[in-house]
């Protein structure tokens, strides 16, 4: 029994020694050693990338060694490996463009990304090169080398920024067409002075925010305004785009300012009449459907929609014999639009209404009234011809018609499609 417990003592000692060698196996690995290790693992990438870069192969694989690393906060602002993966990138596009350039199968969304990538790339040495040195001064080696190889490249980022227009890859378009624009504010590209000298740069922001506007995206389409509205070639295109914006974003105001602005320089192009005449009409405008109306009367004076909307513009401004006027003289150009025909009539009819509500009414206003139903009468009856589809506009003022002219038989022939309706 004695020998047993012994046994079990001595067995319990063991466990317990394996339990503290094994808890003193997962102490942590000091700070000093995992540093050690990580600058191990990067000197060891460092040189199998600069083998990757000799030897001009497995390019992608040197850039993505690197990338890696810069990930890590510690080696964010390590000049030596952005300039290696600007290197692999650089090659990269090196051999993609001679295959381009010998006609040989390659990927041209892949050409272009890798312009872009090699502007992301040196634009981040920069802004490390150009920090102050210890005495607080800035002297940037690598900018002017730098800035003028990147100059020549340039065009390319236009150019990925249309390809992909043209592929409907918004998204990527605007990021190049931005990147673009961006070189003249970035330190790196200031002897170039890209603002005031590149002739392009209104219609890069043009691109920026058709894209913007393609991908629904307000903040992308508005971004770059200011500059693309310098585009004169694309400026009614850029106020409808802006116009569509602002009613994305319900900002009633700019919408209507746009479209104003829109109509105003371009009275006949056929975005803004519409839409102004749509806000104007939900709104209870109807002078300023009036007012607009006429201007394109006078630039279009071939035009019948025109004086169809001012017609209907008089009639809800109660401006009757205005209104029974113009449509007349519309109808007599043209006899089979509907539009007209309704106007004059409702003019009649709204005249003679206000008449019959009128308790005491003398002889010769109940003349009037019944005059004012007969030629309202007309007009409705054509109107009903030209537009029988229409009956919510015509059904009812006949129903009056009939019934204050005591025409029986009219009169029971509506009151039966009343009644059918409902």
């Amino acid at each position: 029994m004695i020998r047993k417990i012994i046994a079990l003592g001595v067995l319990s000692w063991v466990v317990l020694l394996g339990v503290f060698a094994q808890a003193d196996s997962k102490k942590p690995v000091s700070d000093a050693k995992l540093k050690q290790k990580a600058a191990a693992a990067l000197k060891k990438d460092i040189s199998l990338a600069k083998s990757y870069l000799k030897a001009g192969n497995n390019l992608s694989k040197a850039e993505q060694l690197m990338e890696k690393h810069l990930k890590d906060s510690a080696n964010r602002n390590n000049e030596r490996l952005w300039l290696i993966m600007f290197d692999a990138v650089r090659k990269q596009y090196d051999q993609g463009n001679e295959k381009l350039y010998l006609k040989q199968a390659y990927d041209t969304s892949s050409f272009f990304n890798l312009t872009k990538k090699m502007f992301t790339i040196l634009e981040a040495v920069d802004s490390i090169d150009a920090r102050p040195n210890s005495a607080g001064v800035v002297k940037p080696q690598y900018r002017r080398k730098h800035a003028e190889f990147l100059n020549d490249y340039r065009q390319n980022l236009f150019n990925g920024g249309i390809f992909f227009v043209r592929k409907q890859k918004y998204v990527e378009a605007y990021s190049f067409f931005d990147k673009y624009i961006d070189c003249a504010i970035q330190p790196l590209f200031g002897q170039f002075n890209y603002s005031e000298t590149d002739s392009m740069m209104p219609e890069a922001a043009y691109w920026a925010v058709y894209c913007g506007y393609k991908n629904q995206d307000p903040k992308a389409t508005l971004h770059h305004t200011y500059l693309a509205l310098k585009d004169t070639a694309h400026y009614c295109m850029m106020l409808q785009y802006l116009a569509e914006t602002y009613k994305l974003e319900n900002d009633t105001v700019r919408y209507l300012e746009t479209l104003n602005e829109g109509f105003k320089k371009y009275p006949l192009f056929p975005f803004f009449f519409p839409r102004l005449l749509d806000a104007y009409t939900h709104q209870g405008e109807w002078y300023k459907v009036l007012e607009i109306a006429e201007i394109a009367m006078k630039k279009d004076t071939a035009s019948v929609y025109y004086p169809q909307v001012q017609g209907t513009a008089l009639l809800n401004l109660n401006r009757y014999d205005e209104c029974i006027k113009a449509s007349d003289q519309l109808i007599a150009r043209n006899d089979s639009l509907p539009e007209p025909w309704y106007s004059a009539g409702m003019s009649y009819f709204n005249q003679a209404v206000a008449l019959d509500k009128n308790v005491r009414l003398s002889n010769k206003e109940r003349l009037r009234m019944q005059e004012l139903y007969k030629k309202a009468m007309t007009y409705m009856k054509r109107f009903r011809q030209l537009a029988p589809d229409q009956q919510e506009r015509w059904v009812f003022p006949l129903y009056t018609i009939y019934l204050n002219l005591n025409m029986g038989t009219e009169f029971d022939e509506i009151d039966r499609l009343i009644k059918k309706g409902k």
